[in-house]
This record gives C-alpha cells, structure tokens and sequence, in this order.
C-alpha cells in the first residue's frame, strides 16, 4: 500500500467515523478530532515533508480560533470547531479556502437533505435555542464530506 491510498483511506475512514457519531448522538468526541489532526499533521509530514507542518498547524489553529468564536456565539457546536480544525491540519494555507467551500457546500446538501427528510417525517424545524439534540443538523457530516473532497481534489 502507498501512503497516497493510507493517507486517503485515513481521511475517509475518520469521515466516516465522524458522520456516523454525529448522526447517532450528535457528538464530536475530543479524541477524534486529535485523532484526526494527528493523522493530519502525520500525513504531512510524509508527503510534504516536515517543513510543511508548521503551515498545517497555522491553519489548524486558525480554524480553531474562528470555530471557538463561531461557538462562542451559538454558530456551530464545540465539536464541530474542534473537527473543523482537526480537519483543516490536513490542508495548508493555500488550500484553506477550497476547504471552507468544499465544507460550505456540503453543509448546504446536507440541509436541503435534512430539510426535506424533516419535513417529510413531519417533524418542526426549530431553531437553535429550542432543539434538543436529536433536532439539530449534524454538522460534522458536511465538514468531513467537505474535507474527503477537498483532500481527493488535492491529491489528485
């Protein structure tokens, strides 16, 4: 096996981990998201060399402190900043912007997905304040649809 297909099987496979807890409990566990961002900075290491992981944290550690602000203000859930984060290690600054719209995009499908299945099931849409967990949108699943594109994008 190549480290090109572990780092994209790496990064598919924490996808999926990610979608399927925040689709069954709404959570994004700390240790996924470290999990993730060493992988990242791993994944790094290797096909970029070690110079370039310095510009992976920056980025990471921008994304966490936009995400954490965004939290802050009942934006996005802590877990998701932290993922977001995590994910974003795999990308250097010059890929920051394609990952914002690769995991913008995806979040936008995933609403009109959600959207439409609440609405079929007859379920309210509510807003932030008012939802219980189980009525909120699962977030992580668009960051980490976001980040396989973004990094299958990259790579290729």
């Amino acid at each position: 096996m190549t480290f090109a297909l572990a780092g994209k099987l790496a990064i598919v496979a924490l996808g999926v981990i990610a979608s399927w807890l925040d689709i069954t409990s709404r959570r994004l566990p700390n240790w996924l998201s470290l999990l993730t961002l060493a992988a990242g900075l791993l994944v790094t290491g290797f096909s970029a060399g070690v110079s370039a992981i310095g510009g992976h944290m920056a980025h990471a550690a921008a994304a966490l402190l936009v995400g954490m602000i965004l939290f802050r203000f009942g934006v996005v859930g802590g877990g998701d900043a932290k993922f977001y984060a995590a994910i974003a290690s795999w990308f250097g600054w010059s890929q920051a912007a394609g990952l914002l719209l690769a995991v913008s995009l995806s979040g936008i499908g995933i609403f009109l997905g959600w959207f439409a299945w609440r609405r079929m099931t007859k379920k309210p849409i509510r807003g932030s304040a008012s939802a219980s967990d189980s009525d909120k949108l699962p977030y992580g699943i668009a960051i980490a649809v976001g980040g396989v594109l973004q990094y299958f994008v990259m790579v290729l």
